[in-house]
């Protein structure tokens, strides 16, 4: 049964039953998974799941349900439980499915090329990566892990307004960890990438990235506390971005579980950063022409000049401000209903270069490496985290730092930004340049 006949067969289903509304998604997937280790294939999974999902609205409430099987027994089953959750779900007037909409047109979503390239070629790609690593620096002495995967992916959604929308989308990544040890010591590097099409996806720069940050931490130390000039690396500042990521979604925002709450207008960051989520951004993670629920993606600027400009919706968020979806319902797979998430969420390119942000610092630090990031506190913006990087004095790197940790605000590191690098790469969905800030508690010895 290809998609068009389980769409068929459940809004067959589906129209037989005295509803308020109801929307069908199918998802159909191939999935291939890599890992090498010593130049032999240690692991290599396959997988093609289909799934269909329904969510259906009955006196105001909103049930799931979904099946990963096509049989009319399972599919109509689905289709009750669906209505039992409706019925046992707390009535909200502000429930519903969005009106059908034109799509942006996004070139290079689907490689069609992709299926067509051998398995011994893919497999290829993930032992150069291994081979790459070891061969950049004499130091480096064993890759823990060298992976490939891919993606193919078909999604189609309908509902009883009239949305019909259809999309195919490819996604290649490769990463590799790798020790590097010198006089007893050890370090780690670790780097990946990802394109939508397999021609496009070039293993020989994340080797040398992965090489380069483990040789690079070799002999590091720590240092003296101190309040000083800061550098995030592009990672670094991704990740403290990404833990500002929710207060950014109307739905926390609604329920008061978000630092910016009631500020929309002020002046929150510094004037330099400008943050915006783009659903529509060539070659992004979360690129696609629409979103969980069929609403047309956008490109929303978030912050600009330094001041919050406004927040992410979906459907059901949107209704309850009487204001339109952005285009921000996501889902982890089939076998869960639509959520609030961000698409390409990322701050914008600035014009200084990577060494220029260090300039005019006397003693700071370059921060390369944060761990345990998820632990700041998403309501204060407040963290504490362990760090490592190198010592910067005179604008010049001196030596490399471990074992140190930094602390403050995210919404005060944010508004002391004094300088934008101009080399925003993403991370997944989330995305930045380099960041200088202006002061940060170092704490060391």
């Amino acid at each position: 049964m290809d998609t068009n006949q389980i769409i068929e067969a459940v809004e067959t289903l589906l129209r037989s039953r005295p509803l308020d509304g109801w929307e069908i998604t199918v998802a159909a997937s191939r999935t291939l998974s890599i890992e090498v280790k010593e130049q032999k294939v240690d692991s290599f999974k396959c997988a093609e799941p289909v799934g269909v999902s329904i969510r259906v609205l009955k006196g105001g409430g909103m049930g799931f349900s979904f099946s990963t099987s096509m049989d009319g027994v399972d599919l109509n089953r689905m289709v009750e439980n669906a209505l039992v959750g409706a019925a046992a779900q707390t009535p909200d007037e502000h429930h519903g499915f969005p009106a059908p909409a034109s799509y942006p047109e996004i070139p290079g979503l689907f490689d069609g090329e992709l299926a067509g390239v051998a398995e011994g070629e893919k497999v290829g790609r993930a032992l150069t990566l291994e081979r790459l690593v070891l061969e950049a620096d004499p130091r480096m002495k064993k890759v823990r892990k060298a992976a490939y995967s891919e993606s193919t992916v078909e999604t189609r959604i309908v509902n009883s307004l009239g949305v019909d929308a259809t999309y195919r989308g490819t996604s290649v990544s490769a990463s590799v960890s790798a020790i590097a040890e010198e006089e007893g010591q050890s370090q780690m590097g670790w780097d990946f990438d990802f394109r939508n099409r397999f021609a496009d996806l070039a293993v020989e720069p994340i080797a040398a990235r992965a090489a380069a940050k483990a040789t690079g931490l070799l002999g590091a130390g720590k240092v003296p506390t101190m309040r000083c000039p800061v550098v995030l690396d592009s990672y670094v500042a991704s990740e403290i971005l990404e833990v500002l990521a929710p207060a950014f979604l109307a739905e926390n925002v609604q329920k008061g579980k978000s630092l910016l709450a009631g500020k929309k207008g002020e002046r929150l960051f510094a004037p330099l950063l400008r943050i915006r989520d783009d659903g529509t951004l060539p070659g992004g993670a979360g690129t696609a022409p629409f979103d969980a629920e069929g609403v047309s993606k956008r490109n929303t600027v978030l912050v600009e000049e330094g001041v919050l400009q406004g927040f992410l919706y979906d459907t059901l968020r949107a209704r309850k401000e009487g204001v339109a979806s952005t285009g921000n319902a996501t889902r982890g797979g089939i076998k869960s209903p639509p959520h609030m998430g961000i698409s390409n969420l990322f701050i914008e390119n600035g014009t200084v270069t990577f060494d220029g942000l260090r300039a005019g610092i006397g003693r700071g630090m370059l921060v390369t490496d944060v761990m345990g990031m998820h632990t700041a506190n998403p309501i204060s913006g407040d963290f504490s985290v362990g760090a490592a990087g190198f010592l910067v004095e005179d604008g010049r790197i001196t030596r490399p730092v471990k074992g140190v940790a930094i602390a403050g605000n995210i919404l005060d590191l944010f508004r002391g930004v004094e300088a934008v690098g101009n080399d925003l790469r993403f991370y997944g969905t989330v995305g930045a340049p380099s960041l200088r800030i202006a002061a940060l508690d170092v704490s060391g010895e």
